[in-house]
């Protein structure tokens, strides 16, 4: 938007199967489900009495040595402590291959315990059960715990509102409320809506949006976003939009959206996994089969004690569990700290950028610009500042609202006819019957205006305005860099990434921002199809990843061209949710950096529980096949390596970035 351009886990059938897995994950983030608190009582409770049951049948094997427990009732009294754990794992394997997914985790689990009580083996048989049951159960605190920091994104949505209707303030559901109505907030409570300040303003808590903390204060005509807190006094507001419509439901809807978009690793994990499963269990087969022809003292039941091992370590689960809970944990810890993520493939990118391109106007500087200094050239100030104000006021751009409130109403009266807007230049009309230019000095170039060397040689930003063809004058209009970037182009160029600004003001502009910054490269003089042509020279350039920083609304060809499109301050913009690939819900430049250290944390995190997993799994497997392993070590290759997998995939949710 620089140099003056107007341009506006689990359900009942859940398992450890990729695609199953990412379906429960997105079904719990469905605002209408809730946790199910006697469920999860219920299941734990059945799994302490099949183990209080294990426990007492081992030490009557082992201690007490009963006659009347080894030949009457041994084997009932496992199978009623295996029926608890594994009669759900059973069932589930059931319904799930009925749907024709026939090699699952709960079939290999159902087929290992149920060989494991025929050959004899009934403690071992109940301890895979019951301990696998204990990684589910600890799987889905993991998930629970992963999932914390977007549920409480979830429940900032408010259920109430109270809008004026009949003379009197009533209580409705904010869904009820239409554009227009006004609503009163009262200190303490949740904003519902989206919506203008009637009154003379407030202090409002952001965290739940932003994740900063700090309080901001604002002013009567200014907008209040759904989710913040009202912190000092009762206010009124105006609403500007429904509630299916305001930034917070964008938002809410965007994180549900976010494991949509798988990252690389992760979808590999998933083919992989669909194709490493049959195969496992073809191979547990031929282990039990094919020794009968090369060994001499054949013993059925001893190979198949194998392959029932085999089949225990060979379970996917710390693959297809573990990694898609690394990038969710690191959507999650984005989401902690203001930066929305829209898939987890934006994450593994992240991790490959190498040049941060940005946009300067709301990106680096605040975007809050002043009038600085009036210059008259054909015309008193007078005559020509009501006219380009009467232009100005029908544009958004903070340029024209710097013109417009150094105007101060003069131009209340004025009216505007046949307005057009002239991309990358400025705006054209009619006003009181003149024809009003009010742009940078390409714009009046364009028409044929004759501008003096002295303003053409002007560095700073300004608005050269032309009356009927004669140049007026010009104002001189100054932005002012926020305290957040020097910093943040110093930590982009500790991790080695290139800093590069692209800017529609002109060259001089753009180098005394540069110079002040640090910035390696900068380019001025851009419009926006300029911006679009040079990230494209840049991306030719450059064998990583590119990310280009804009506000979202001008820049929105950038953001769509380059490989990582990051919205700026984008939290009331509809452009910037709908374009960028990731969202900074703040406006500070050290987001930037705060993103790219979630990504690298991410995927350092997936990949050691990659090798973990495949490293555990396959000693263990090779072990079992020797003999060398019994069906303890296959607990532990299974359900303990996908535990340290999740408590490792989990460790993202402490890390602090700033």
């Amino acid at each position: 938007m620089d140099d003056h351009q107007h341009t506006n886990i689990q359900s009942d059938d859940a398992c450890c199967t990729p695609d199953q897995i990412t379906a429960n994950k997105n079904n719990s983030l469905k605002p209408n489900l809730t946790e199910n608190e006697s469920g999860i009582s219920k299941e734990w409770l059945l799994t302490i009495a099949s183990f209080i049951l294990l426990a007492t049948g081992l030490v009557f094997d082992n201690w007490i040595h009963p006659s009347w427990f080894e030949k009457m009732f041994r084997f009932a009294w496992y199978a009623v402590a295996y029926l608890p754990v594994g009669l759900p794992v059973l069932l589930k394997g059931i319904r799930i291959a009925f749907r024709g997914d026939v090699f699952t985790e709960f079939i290999l689990m159902s087929i290992a315990t149920l060989g494991a009580f025929y050959i004899g083996e009934y403690p071992e048989g109940v301890a895979v059960m019951l301990f696998y049951t204990v990684g589910e159960l600890f799987q889905d605190a993991a998930v629970n715990k992963a999932k914390r920091s977007i549920k409480a994104l979830m429940d900032v949505r408010p259920d109430k509102a109270n809008v004026f209707r009949n003379g009197k303030y009533e209580e409705v559901d904010p869904t009820n409320v239409a554009v227009g109505e006004t609503i009163q907030i009262k200190v303490g409570e949740r904003v519902p809506l989206d919506g203008e300040i009637l009154s003379e303003g407030s202090s409002f808590n952001t965290a739940a949006l932003t994740g900063e903390s700090k309080p901001t204060t604002l002013e009567k005509g200014e907008t209040v976003l759904a989710g913040m807190i009202n912190e000092s006094k009762v206010v009124d507001l105006k609403v500007t939009k429904l509630f299916n419509e305001s930034s917070l439901a964008r938002i809410l809807e965007l994180v549900q959206n976010a494991t949509g978009r798988k990252a690389k690793t992760e979808l590999f994990i998933r083919r992989f996994a669909n194709v490493y499963t049959p195969i496992v269990v073809f191979l547990a087969v031929a282990l039990t089969l094919l020794p009968f022809f090369f060994v001499q003292e054949y013993v059925f039941d001893q190979w198949l004690y194998r392959a029932l091992i085999f089949l225990v370590i060979s379970c996917p689960c710390a693959l297809v569990v573990a990694i898609p809970l690394g990038y969710f944990g690191g959507i999650g810890a984005g989401s902690r700290n203001g930066i929305l993520f829209k898939g987890s493939n934006y994450l593994d990118l992240m991790t490959r950028v190498d040049t941060v391109v940005m946009d300067k106007t709301g990106t680096l500087t605040k975007g809050v610009f002043k009038v600085q200094q009036v210059v008259n050239k054909g015309m008193s100030e007078k005559e020509w500042i009501p006219l380009v104000a009467a232009l100005e006021s029908n544009s958004n751009h903070p340029v024209a609202k710097a013109v417009v409130e150094y105007a101060n109403g003069k131009f209340d009266k004025v009216g505007v006819d046949s307005l057009e807007e002239i991309k990358g230049h400025g705006l054209k009309g009619n006003v009181q019957g003149k024809e009003v230019l009010a742009g940078n000095v390409r714009l009046l170039s364009k028409f044929g205006v004759q501008v003096d060397q002295d303003t053409i040689a002007v560095t700073d930003t300004i608005v050269a305005v032309a009356v009927d063809k004669s140049f007026a004058g010009y104002l001189t209009i100054a932005d002012e860099v926020k305290e957040d970037s020097p910093g943040a182009i110093k930590l982009m160029q500790s991790l080695g990434i290139k800093t590069i600004m692209l800017s529609g003001d002109k060259q001089a502009v753009a180098d005394k921002v540069a110079k002040s910054l640090g910035i390696d490269q900068a380019y001025g003089d851009l419009l926006p199809e300029h911006k679009v042509e040079k990230v494209e020279a840049i991306k030719k350039d450059k064998k990583e990843a590119v990310a280009f920083v804009g506000d979202g609304i001008n820049d929105a060809p950038v953001l769509a061209l380059s490989d990582v499109g990051i919205a700026m301050g984008g939290l009331g913009s509809d452009a910037a949710i709908e374009t960028a690939d990731i969202v900074i819900q703040t406006d500070q430049p050290s987001k930037i950096v705060t993103a790219i250290k979630i990504g690298k944390a991410t995927n350092k995190i997936v990949w050691q529980n990659i090798a973990l997993a495949f490293g555990v799994k396959v000693i263990v497997m090779v072990l079992g096949a020797g003999g060398l392993a019994s069906m303890w070590e296959a607990v532990f290759a299974d359900v303990g390596v996908a535990l340290l997998a999740i408590l490792n995939a989990v460790r993202i949710q402490r890390m602090k970035f700033h």
